[in-house]
């Protein structure tokens, strides 16, 4: 494969652009290497701007559930914009998506659409401390939750994948508020509450973890938190940005039967644009401006061209929930693909699958939290990475993210997926 005009894109690119992207994971930097530019994409497939062709597995880091440039999403969008791109006033599709997401998540009674998943973190945390009178939050070392000040305590994601995980330019009295616990570990977690008795607002984590590779709760985990928190009176956040609508049509809550007290979301209920949203119980989202007294707004939220594709993919979603079976039967032929190949040349790696999310991990240790996580061979996952990009495989370039599957993914794609692994994978050997 040739990437010269990638490269000098890059070059002219970080002219302009800090660091030549709009986004630190992007760099390449985890990988070695330069990015490649994406020219375009059509279901399982995007090209670059050499004309290189790859099999997908980010799928925009997940909102592409339908694979890209689906033509119901395509449609809604084009319809939707010749009504105007923007208001800045309220429109009937905000309540359509309100009211569609109150009823696949029955534990949001009430929902506040925003612009990112950053965003809705943000809020969710404000309003929680508005509603308990109280201060601090727990979080989960490796659970990234956007770029609040809050988050970027013993962050994953492009955080630790750029190696500085508590960022320059967060004071020391966002971090005195920002309780860290490792996943999984429940009693650590007692032991915070404990220590903190009547301070802590919120406990907030991904119940399924996506940002510091794929991790899954362990049985009960999620459970116990949910008592914990009901017990001290604390707000139970699920980040569901990554895993809403996407590990089951009611996310991860509906999957292990825990529901949270808020949640926020993001990706798939923009069908790949700009979105995000929070929501939970009525008394608590009663606290948000203008019905309360915690303000939070957003010009642009509502955005008339992401609700029309949001609505789009959630409906489809909705009236097909054949989609969840294929897409995760076709991560589980990955998987096992993978683990075979494996077995055949000698080699232990973990992998970590849930649904349609899974990750490959260099260490042959079991991986349940960011400790597991961060003995991991990040200069052989580059290799690796790198020797899959040439096989026409685009990964996500950062061991610590998982990978996606989309509903256009089929056994040709698979069959490739697995070849491409274990032609690489054996030149590492």
């Amino acid at each position: 494969m040739k990437f010269a005009n990638s490269e000098l894109a890059f070059e002219k690119a970080k002219k302009f652009i800090p660091g030549g992207v709009n986004s630190p994971v992007r760099a390449f930097k985890a990988v070695g290497g330069n990015p490649v530019f994406i020219q375009s994409a059509k279901g399982a497939y995007i090209k670059d701007i050499d004309g290189n062709s790859y099999i997908e597995l980010i799928n925009s880091w997940g909102p592409m559930i339908l694979g890209h440039a689906h033509e119901l999403i395509q449609e809604a969008v084009v319809k939707a914009l010749e009504q105007s791109p923007s208001f800045g006033g309220p429109t009937e599709r905000e309540i359509q998506m309100a009211e569609l997401i109150t009823e696949m998540i029955p534990s949001i009674e009430k929902v506040r659409m925003v612009n990112s998943g950053t965003e809705a973190t943000m809020a969710c945390v404000r309003v929680a401390r508005g509603y308990t009178g109280r201060s601090k939050i727990i979080k989960f070392e490796g659970c990234y939750h956007g770029h609040g000040d809050s988050f970027l305590i013993s962050a994953g994601s492009g955080a630790v994948t750029l190696g500085v995980p508590d960022s320059p330019g967060v004071t020391q009295g966002v971090a005195n508020d920002t309780l860290t616990a490792p996943f999984n570990d429940i009693e650590a977690v007692k032991k915070l509450v404990a220590a903190n008795k009547n301070e802590i607002a919120a406990l907030i984590l991904e119940p399924v973890v996506g940002n510091m590779g794929c991790v899954a709760p362990k049985e009960g985990f999620l459970q116990e938190l949910r008592k914990l928190c009901t017990e001290h009176k604390i707000v139970l956040i699920f980040d569901e940005v990554m895993t809403g609508f996407r590990l089951s049509k009611g996310g991860a809550q509906e999957l292990y039967g825990v529901s949270p007290d808020m949640t926020t979301l993001g990706k798939i209920i923009g069908g790949g644009l700009p979105v995000g949203a929070y929501g939970g119980k009525r008394e608590i989202m009663d606290m948000v401006a203008p019905a309360g007294p915690v303000y939070q707004a957003g010009t642009l939220s509502g955005n008339p061209l992401a609700m029309a594709a949001g609505l789009a993919m959630l409906n489809y979603l909705k009236g097909n929930p054949s989609v969840y079976t294929k897409i995760n039967e076709s991560a589980k032929q990955i998987v096992a693909g993978f683990e075979e190949n494996h077995k055949e040349l000698g080699l232990k790696y973990t992998i970590n699958q849930v649904g349609s999310m899974f990750t490959l991990f260099f260490t042959d240790q079991p991986v349940r939290n960011f400790d597991d996580a961060k003995k991991s061979d990040t200069i052989l996952f580059g290799k690796y990475f790198q020797g899959m990009l040439r096989e026409g495989i685009y990964l996500a370039p950062s061991q610590y993210e998982a990978l996606f599957i989309s509903n256009s993914i089929g056994e040709q794609e698979i069959a490739k997926i697995v070849a491409a692994h274990k032609k690489v994978i054996t030149t590492l050997k």
